[in-house]
């Protein structure tokens, strides 16, 4: 059983903050984390090679420094680590990330095939929910998303059931492998690093490609030439400068009070009270 973990270093956005003039995130001072989502993913690869064997490989397309995110991933369990990094892959969007990634996990399952891919539903820098998807076209992989539990995995039989969170309730699939599976938040929790691993992860050798490596051959399709989104601009939301009122009463004085704030919040929004009116007929 071999499983590919698609992960990606983020800013964390709790420290993110964008430029006042250019419009654009500044990360300078940022600290990089690994992708939260990606982490459920990771954990749920571990759990399934825990449960049947087999081996976790983790792949990220991103700058040199992003070597730190997978000798994280080592740390935790995975037993190999493939940093794709190249000066052609800037400026890359969805199209151009998938199309690279894809290429990678090919060249992957050149040494030893791949029977399942797990990536996050998406990530906290871009939030679009498209590499994902989008590796699973360009591989014709059987694709599930919002995956909020792995019932079980028959290696043998080569089949799959799942439980997906979807519109108005839970739905349960089956699929064969290979495919590809998007997991949702809070469908596991990480693990701690063992020692053991710890010591590991250090001195393991990461495997660097470049484009050639990763067996990209059409460069057209990668870093801002293959990348046809636009973002015309990146802003922070305005503060809410107003405070919250509290006001304590007792009584009468409460049922008054309750009165009043129900007849202001009606002057301040007059289409409620129409809103509400059609809500209840």
């Amino acid at each position: 059983m071999h499983i590919v973990v698609c992960i990606k270093q983020v800013p964390d956005s709790a420290q993110i903050r964008v430029h006042p003039v250019t419009n654009t995130i500044m990360r300078q001072g940022v600290p990089a984390i690994i992708n939260p989502y990606d982490l459920f993913s990771l954990e749920e690869a571990l759990r399934i090679k825990d449960q049947v064997g087999g081996r976790v490989t983790v792949l990220t397309m991103g700058p040199p420094q992003a070597e730190a995110a997978l000798r994280k991933c080592i740390s935790f369990g995975a037993d190999d680590a493939i940093l794709v990094t190249d000066r052609a892959f800037a400026g890359a969007d969805t199209l151009a990330t998938s199309y690279a990634l894809a290429s990678a996990i090919q060249r992957i399952s050149q040494d030893q095939a791949v029977d399942l891919v797990l990536a996050g539903k998406q990530t906290i820098d871009g939030d679009t929910a498209q590499v994902g998807p989008g590796i699973a076209k360009r591989l014709d992989l059987q694709l599930l998303t919002y995956v909020s539990k792995i019932v079980s995995l028959d290696p043998i039989a080569r089949e799959i059931v799942i439980q997906r969170r979807a519109e108005g309730g839970v739905q349960v699939l089956q699929t064969r492998l290979p495919c590809l599976i998007t997991m949702l938040e809070g469908s596991n929790e990480m693990r701690f690093a063992t020692m053991e691993n710890m010591f590991r992860a250090a001195r393991h050798p990461i495997r660097t490609w470049d484009r050639t490596a990763a067996g990209i051959e059409d460069i057209s399709k990668i870093g801002l030439k293959g990348s046809p989104t636009v973002v015309s601009k990146v802003f922070a939301p305005k503060p809410n400068a107003r405070r919250a009122e509290i006001i304590t009463a007792e009584g009468d004085e409460a049922r008054d009070l309750a009165v009043t704030l129900v007849g202001k919040l009606f002057t301040q929004h007059p289409k409620l009270g129409e809103a509400i009116a059609r809500k209840v007929a």
